[in-house]
């Protein structure tokens, strides 16, 4: 039984008190990687998404914008997943298809904005009084799963974090930001879940805009791991162990000597190509 498994069965009773929250688990469901729609976005992905040799991954919105097959075709996906229950699936099956929806849906917001230097020009529509809603997209109804509309919250702070309980959430879903875990360049996937939100999560650590350790000792991480400390063990000791947990070297090293943090920062540039 995976780490992510463990940790659903153990929160499942809480999730289903929660009404907000969509059910995530029960029956198994045909895999992802044999659903032709996964695959469609998998090939948008690789035309677009392009890794940096700073370590830091873009799109290229521009040329996704100019071409209107491309743009259906993630329409097709988001309304294909749309279709969906996930509420049936395994625990593997529905992170998967939460953090694949979260970030198609995600690009959609930015490919209608676009041209636009960070997502947190985009406001949420629809929300009535929200001081949140002037900060981003984030508040707005996208979609509707099993009849409940949800906005980009709604996934990844009203059903990913509360159902999975795994701090790994954070490195799978993108907020299309240079500060933000690298978008994947392939959809997530049940099979191999556990194995890439450990890669990802080692990508991140191990890059300045994660943790960095000056020369003077002195830890500086994203914002991140100030936003939602709670996930990654609700202290700094707590964030440096779960750093730690992902850290090679020289980072590893450099840790070992770390007792707090001494700063956070963050990048809110539109990860644009």
């Amino acid at each position: 039984m995976s780490r992510l498994t463990r940790r659903t069965l153990l929160v499942g009773c809480a999730v289903l008190a929660a009404p907000q929250i969509l059910p995530v688990f029960a029956r198994s469901s045909v895999a992802d990687d044999r659903d032709a729609s996964t695959a469609a976005y998998d090939t948008l992905l690789a035309r677009y998404v392009v890794p940096g040799k700073d370590g830091v991954t873009r799109v290229r919105y521009a040329a996704w914008r100019a071409n209107d097959g491309d743009l259906q075709d993630l329409n097709a996906f988001i309304g294909a997943q749309s279709t969906l229950s996930p509420s049936t699936f395994d625990a593997a099956t529905a992170f998967a298809y939460w953090a694949n929806l979260y970030n198609a849906l995600t690009l959609r917001v930015v490919l209608r904005a676009y041209p636009v230097s960070t997502i947190k020009s985009i406001k949420s529509t629809g929300t009535g009084f929200d001081l949140k809603a002037l900060s981003g997209p984030w508040r707005t109804k996208l979609v509707e799963i099993e009849g409940v509309p949800m906005s980009l919250d709604d996934i990844e702070h009203g059903t990913m974090r509360p159902t999975f309980g795994d701090p790994r959430v954070h490195y799978a879903v993108n907020c299309a930001s240079i500060g933000c875990p690298n978008l994947a360049g392939t959809a997530w996937r049940a099979a191999t879940l556990d194995a890439d939100l450990d890669a990802a999560a080692r990508a991140y650590v191990n890059h300045p805009r994660g943790a960095a350790v000056s020369d003077g000792g002195s830890l500086e991480v994203s914002s991140l791991y100030k936003w939602y400390k709670e996930d990654f063990g609700s202290s700094d000791k707590g964030v440096i162990r779960h750093l730690q947990g992902f850290a090679t070297e020289p980072l590893a090293s450099a840790l070992s000597g770390v007792s707090r943090i001494g700063g956070y920062d963050y990048d809110w540039s539109l990860n644009d190509a």
